[in-house]
């Protein structure tokens, strides 16, 4: 009888109330306030219909006058491809060579020390955030004008970053038995890594250098800015020739775009057929290649592994899978020794009295006759463009995002032809149009702040479609069962848990865009990068590019720092 009052005393008792979710009314607060920052971004670029059209009028006027769509001659053009081409390789190589040491001390379970895993990480991010045009402007002055080393250079630099994490992250994802059988039967850390680590990690090594030659071709035009020959350069010279010479820049920006296409294509057949997995990424190429195979992983064959016996364990026999990796990799070799002399490379382009006193130059930092005021306005326009653009592109891509997903577009015609419009979007290179917008319009910040966001549409419209095809099917169906509508089930299930990957991938695009944005000062905008571009030519203003420098990678890890937080809120 006691324990029966004791139960219906216990029912008699409010429940227990739950205990508020701090971290999520932070994230809340972090939210809008960053929301805000976008609106009023947006807002001091001053967009308003009426520069809009002045700007629609300006472009008319530019393409009533300037001459029909050109392209050099045939020999003039491949010879600008070749050297493009040669540039980009050479520099990816280098950059894919790099990242393997600091890969090995970065990665938790390979790191000899601490120390030297902190070291690493911050040569990932510093180099990062590093823009390529920076460096190779820098560099000029220990070069030849018009030796193609420091585009090589530059692109070797910057891609460490990306190609370093990437793979160290991969490095701390592997089995680590193979690692630590070698360890026991007395192997040196050598041999750790080069049998029992690197053979795992090789594959997703391979596929993000080829995604970095992607983006490093894409970077090239910028780098024609620096003086560095190929189709980027003669791009550059074209524009200058206004407007007769407009015709003939533009022919030569959709002989990049086409030739980013292919090569894009050419790499995701690549790692399809030398790495035997279906190409994931969000290119051009990428979709056009698993649209060609119908989505299949390549063909197998099965006698592949049946072939493999105890008798062959002394002689790996020749199976079709060996015999793809083994011509793979020796059209590699033939690629990268062609590529010196397609690029004319050579050691007495560098001016070895000019290259000591260049690389001293960039320490110690310096303010040189500029307030610390003056950069940090700099820096928070160059903000200011970043969060205006992820905010507009923010926009658009959740309704293009949205009718991209398979789970709430009416039927797959409509996810299709989204599907398309983001891939072509994507397709156009954000920096080849700002350098168009603010050539032809004379906009500014607004021309370079609407190529970032045209470009962020395609890349966060496609993570939009894709993170709402993997939210939870229960609720959904739920609501379905319930007699609930479409725009009820997207508004009340789809949106809400698809959310959090919402919040991480936009300001993962703020990030990108603080990047990106920086390097517009070198066509015609303003904020931190129109400082880099003026202080990278002159040895004696070198301190004020560390400066710099330092003040982007400060703004970057703190936008790398709010991310964190709001992934750990709201996970």
């Amino acid at each position: 009888m006691t324990t029966v009052q004791g139960v219906r005393a216990s029912f008699s008792e409010p429940l227990p109330r739950r205990r508020p979710d701090y971290a999520r009314i932070v994230g809340g607060i972090v939210i809008l306030a960053l929301l805000g920052f976008g609106v009023f971004s947006v807002g001091t670029l001053e967009f308003s219909g009426a520069s809009l059209a002045t700007s629609v009028e300006n472009a008319v006027k530019v393409f009533s006058k300037m001459d029909p769509i050109s392209l050099p001659g045939p020999a003039d053009l491949l010879t600008l491809i070749g050297l493009t081409l040669g540039i980009t390789v050479l520099g990816t190589v280098m950059a894919a060579i790099l990242s393997v040491p600091v890969a090995w001390i970065s990665a938790a379970n390979t790191t000899p020390a601490g120390w030297l895993r902190f070291l690493g990480r911050a040569i990932g991010v510093i180099t990062r955030a590093i823009p390529d045009v920076v460096i190779a402007l820098a560099l000029s002055l220990a070069f030849v004008l018009g030796s193609p080393l420091p585009g090589i250079i530059a692109f070797g630099i910057h891609s460490v970053g990306m190609i370093s994490k990437l793979f160290a992250d991969a490095i701390e994802q592997i089995d680590d038995g193979p690692r630590l059988a070698i360890r026991a039967a007395g192997g040196s850390r050598a041999q750790e890594f080069w049998s029992g680590v690197f053979p795992q990690v090789l594959p997703s090594w391979t596929a993000t250098t080829l995604h970095r030659f992607d983006i490093n071709l894409r970077s090239s035009a910028i780098l024609g800015y620096a003086g560095v020959g190929g189709l980027g350069y003669a791009m550059r010279i074209a524009f200058q020739n206004f407007p007769q010479g407009y015709g003939r820049g533009l022919g030569i920006a959709a002989v990049i775009f086409a030739l980013c296409v292919v090569m894009e294509i050419v790499s995701s057949v690549v790692r399809r057929n030398l790495l035997g997995v279906q190409p994931t990424g969000r290119g051009i190429g990428d979709v056009i290649v698993r649209r060609a195979t119908g989505g299949r992983p390549p063909a197998v064959r099965a006698d592949d592994a049946d072939r493999i016996t105890v008798a062959d364990m002394r002689r790996r026999p020749w199976t079709a899978a060996r015999v793809r990796t083994h011509i793979g990799v020796w059209v590699t070799v033939v690629i990268v020794v062609v590529s010196f002399p397609i690029s004319h490379v050579s050691l007495s382009d560098v001016s070895w009295n000019q290259l000591g006193p260049t690389l001293a130059s960039f320490w110690p930092p310096s303010l040189g006759t500029h307030a610390f005021s003056e950069y940090a306005g700099a820096l928070l326009v160059t903000v200011q463009v970043a969060f205006a653009a992820a905010l507009l592109a923010l926009v658009f891509s959740v309704v293009l995002g949205s009718f991209a997903a398979r789970n709430v577009a009416p039927n797959n015609a409509v996810r299709s032809t989204f599907r398309v419009i983001l891939v072509i979007v994507r397709g156009v290179p954000e920096l080849v149009l700002a350098i168009f917008l603010i050539m032809i319009t004379g906009l500014g910040n607004q021309a370079g702040a609407i190529a970032l966001a045209f470009g962020g549409i395609g890349l966060l419209g496609k993570l939009v479609a894709d993170s709402f095809e993997e939210v939870p099917t229960g609720p959904e169906r739920a609501l379905t069962a319930a007699g609930a509508t479409r725009a009820q089930r997207y508004f009340a299930a789809t949106l809400p848990q698809g959310l959090p990957s919402l919040i991480g991938n936009s300001l993962y695009l703020v990030d990108t865009n603080i990047r990106a944005a920086t390097i517009l000062g070198i066509v015609g905008g303003s904020g931190i990068g129109f400082y880099l571009t003026n202080a990278s030519p002159m040895l004696s203003m070198h301190g004020q590019v560390t400066l710099l420098v330092l003040m982007v990678f400060v703004a970057v890890l703190a936008v790398e720092g709010v991310a964190a937080f709001l992934r750990h809120a709201f996970r």
